[in-house]
């Protein structure tokens, strides 16, 4: 996906072939040497490598090739020569790699089960069995176990083949070398039985068995991997489900079915009842109820007319609609939403730095330890049997050492749980934001836009005796009608909403810092403050009590005046959300102290901040003042997260340990913060922090066990405890346990799909 080409690009690519973090760090290393690159960021989970480079001196065929020659697969793209610049392009192109990679574990994994499981049972069954006794045993043996290792196991020789060209070694140098060993063991005693010394039964025991079931194993944890991985990026997949593949094109007045990537701005589509907007535009032609609950999370269909904007991915639910194109679809609101994701997904946390750097040594250590055990046991007094046990200690340590689990552990909670943030409504920007976030202790928020909705209203009506509500409003309502102020358009929409009628006014006027005045009918209206009455000889003292209690609560208040007599009041307020006070006890139950900076006059940020629970606020402050009070609470040791929607936030935003930006504020608010929530307002900031703490408690939890699999399985497979106990592991179970591990590790961060508040 090309990003930006100021000063260079950015690309992803889809990667196929690694099993570990050695692999990852074999893909970095190499790109990294490639002329033009800046930054790359290899991810195992999403199989993807993001790479940013100066597309003057390299290109994405050229960092393709790179990555092939280092013995992986990149799908090519479906246009050759074009990176797909669209989300849906690109899914598609993925899925479809996918497929076939998992058509050929199931492939290869149905050949070997065919050929291991009576292999399994002949070897188990020690001459039990009529026939499979002494050397005709073993040549039956022989020949289940051969088409196994060197028909499904070549892929595991080829990469192993591929890691050691390249000077490296990786999970399938432990594989292959395991099962080769395993065979060739077993070939050397079918074929020159006198060899070596017999055994205790006569015979050198062969381990045919356990060759077969190390690919078997690796092939039905590979496909198990593989089918968990997927879900990974439901999320991504269902966002763009929301995009159609194809729109209804207008030219000359003739209508064509054309593909999403093909609309360009300034081209025309229809679009019918039941079907998605196929990108962001403007409507031309018609008027619809759009159903824009997946952008918003509003249930209830908003009425759209010419002139009005529309996005792509909502549905129009009734009316047909002629909208003209603004945004390709590859730069729509959605299509943005869906690459922050899978963006997302494919970055790390920081608390995976003491797994890779265990990683990046950890195959030359088990190699090591393998020699190591095979050499001990050599030593250590067995009878004429030494050396088979040597083997199967050697081949045990080898196959249960697993990367794997340590190179998943990290990225696969950290796809999770951005994938998950999404369905919930808010967009992390990966792994080191949710680390962060999961530090936070104190949040501190934005008034006008964040705790409130940003829109003045009307609250208060105060009507002195002789006149009804409906009547002053009708009169405030015309008069203001003619103002562009955005107290008169509230006053306007208020009056309205309450059921005034507008009639028309006359000789209009309009005092900056004042009031209006016009007349309607017969009737001379003034609304405006108290000193530009005064100044008109109108006495607005009855009402003064009134309006200081307006100003306590937080609201604008005018005072109205019909032919030179005060006759009532109204007041305007930008009221609180109505999830802000529940956001800020839910906050503070999790242990998050929370306060309020604003630029807003105190009085009204103290009423605010008293509606919502608030107790410290900071008011007055302008936007370089905000990002000093975030700088003073990090001083005094807090994790502080800003939350704010607006351009005069974006400085705290970027200086906090975590930044929270309300979608459809500045979009340098977005920009600057770590955290973009897309619908369901502050609500959404306990439940960001709230999946930050669930991920990071996964992550630590996949290290842990990763560790203690590693620790606890390589000692029992070297027979450390066999001495002692009698406990060992053959080669068999240790294959089987090593495909499980990297299978656990996805299986526990699904389980962060399922998180709640």
């Amino acid at each position: 996906m090309t990003a930006s080409h100021d000063p260079g690009a950015r690309v992803l690519l889809p990667v196929r072939g690694m099993t570990c973090a050695a692999c990852v760090g074999r893909i970095e290393r190499v790109l990294a040497k490639t002329t033009g690159v800046i930054d790359v960021r290899v991810n195992l989970v999403t199989q993807s490598a993001t790479i940013d480079f100066d597309d003057q001196r390299t290109d994405p065929e050229a960092l393709s090739e790179a990555i092939r020659d280092a013995g992986y697969e990149v799908p090519p793209s479906p246009s050759p020569g074009v990176e797909p610049d669209d989300a849906a392009t690109r899914l598609a192109a993925t899925d479809a790699a996918d497929e076939r990679e998992a058509h050929g574990y199931r492939r290869d994994l149905a050949i070997a089960a065919a050929l291991t499981i009576p292999l399994l049972i002949v070897a188990m069954g020690h001459g039990v069995i009529p026939g499979t006794a002494g050397d005709a045993g073993r040549y039956f043996q022989l020949a289940l176990a051969t088409p196994v290792v060197f028909g499904p196991g070549r892929r595991f020789f080829g990469l192993a083949a591929a890691a050691l060209r390249h000077r490296t070694t990786d999970m399938n140098v432990l594989i292959a070398l395991g099962a080769f060993t395993s065979w060739s063991w077993s070939a050397v005693v079918t074929f020159a039985p006198t060899v070596l010394p017999h055994g205790h039964h006569g015979h050198v025991p062969v381990y045919f068995e356990a060759a077969a079931a190390i690919i078997s194993f690796l092939l039905l944890g590979k496909l198990l991997e593989h089918r968990a991985r997927r879900r990974l990026t439901d999320a991504v997949r269902g966002l763009v489900a929301l995009l159609p593949p194809t729109a209804t094109r207008l030219r000359a007045g003739v209508e064509l079915e054309v593909p999403l990537a093909s609309l360009l701005p300034g081209d025309r589509v229809r679009v019918r009842p039941g079907q998605r907007i196929a990108t962001d535009g403007i409507v031309r032609e018609g008027e619809a109820a759009i159903d824009e609950s997946t952008l918003t999370g509003e249930s209830i269909p908003v009425d759209r007319a010419p002139g009005d904007a529309v996005q792509g991915g909502t549905l129009v639910s009734g009316g047909t609609l002629v909208i003209e194109v603004t945004r390709r679809g590859a730069d729509s609101a959605l299509a943005r939403i869906v690459d922050a994701v899978a963006e997302a997904q494919g970055t790390r946390a920081p608390i995976a730095r003491l797994a890779d750097r265990v990683s990046a040594v950890f195959v030359p250590a088990v190699l090591f330890l393998a020699a190591l055990t095979f050499l001990a046991w050599m030593l250590v007094p067995h009878g004429s049997d030494g050396v088979a046990v040597a083997v199967r200690h050697f081949v045990a340590v080898l196959v249960i050492a697993c990367p794997c689990a340590l190179g998943l552990a990290t990225p696969a909670a950290v796809a999770v749980g951005t994938s998950r943030a999404a369905t919930l409504g808010f967009l992390v920007k990966g792994g080191d934001a949710l680390e962060r976030a999961s530090t936070i202790d104190r949040v501190l928020f934005d008034k006008t836009g964040t705790l409130t909705e940003g829109r003045l209203h009307l609250v208060t009506v105060v009507v002195r005796e002789g006149r009804s509500e409906a009547d002053l409003l009708a009169l405030v309502a015309a008069a203001e009608s003619g103002s562009e102020h955005p107290l008169a358009r509230a006053l306007v929409a208020g009056a309205i909403s309450r059921g005034a009628t507008i009639d028309a006014a006359t000789e209009f006027a309009a005092m900056p810092g004042g009031g209006v005045c016009a007349r309607v009918g017969a009737t001379w209206v003034q609304v405006g403050t108290a000193r530009w009455l005064a100044d008109d000889g109108v006495d607005s003292s009855a009402l003064e009590a009134a309006a200081v209690a307006a100003a306590a609560r937080g609201e604008t208040a005018s005072f109205v005046a019909i032919d030179g007599v005060v006759a009532g009041l109204v007041a305007l307020a930008d009221t609180a959300r109505p999830e802000a006070a529940a956001t800020v006890a839910a906050l503070r139950r999790m242990g998050v102290g929370v306060a309020m900076v604003t630029g807003d006059r105190r009085a009204t940020a103290l009423a605010v901040a008293a509606a919502v629970g608030v107790t410290e606020v900071f008011a007055e402050t302008r936007p370089e003042e905000k990002a000093v009070v975030v700088t003073t609470a990090k001083g005094q040791g807090a994790r502080v997260a800003m939350v704010g929607d607006g351009v005069n936030d974006a400085p705290a935003l970027a200086i906090a340990d975590l930044g929270i930006a309300m979608m459809g504020g500045a979009d340098v608010a977005a920009s600057a913060s770590d955290v973009t929530i897309l619908r369901g307002g502050v609500a959404a900031v306990p439940m960001a922090l709230g999946l930050a703490r669930a991920t990071l408690h996964t992550i630590r939890q996949n290290l842990f066990w990763a560790f203690v699999y590693n620790l606890v399985g390589i000692p029992l497979a070297a027979g450390v405890f066999e001495p002692l106990t009698g406990w060992a592991l053959s080669p068999v179970f240790a294959s089987a346990a090593m495909s499980l591990s990297s299978v656990s590790v996805l299986l526990n961060s699904l389980r962060l799909r399922r998180w709640s508040p």
